[in-house]
């Protein structure tokens, strides 16, 4: 199991982006969830990015929008960077 950590940074962005998108709420905790307990589960489909993103990864909320994180397979953490819409996480 995986061990999810939050910034102070992301915290902040999540209760934004929950207070404008509370339709996406379960969804969202659905997701941390199977983040948890298995990153590499497809329906998540989490991804490697390129240029600025190097090293990071995105899981998909929705079409729309992307949770951006960061993890180590060797400490079993995923931190979690930024959550938005496309345009605003890249």
């Amino acid at each position: 199991m995986f061990k999810l950590i939050f910034t102070e940074s992301y915290s902040k962005k999540e209760k934004t982006f929950l207070s404008r998108h509370a339709e996406l709420t379960e969804k969202y905790k659905n997701i941390l969830k199977l983040l948890e307990l298995n990153p590499g589960h497809t329906s998540l489909k989490l991804h490697k990015l390129q240029g600025k993103f190097k090293n990071k990864y995105a899981v998909s909320l929705t079409y729309s929008y992307r949770i951006i994180l960061s993890f180590t397979v060797v400490k079993d953490e995923i931190l979690l960077i930024d959550i938005g819409s496309h345009g605003e996480v890249y």
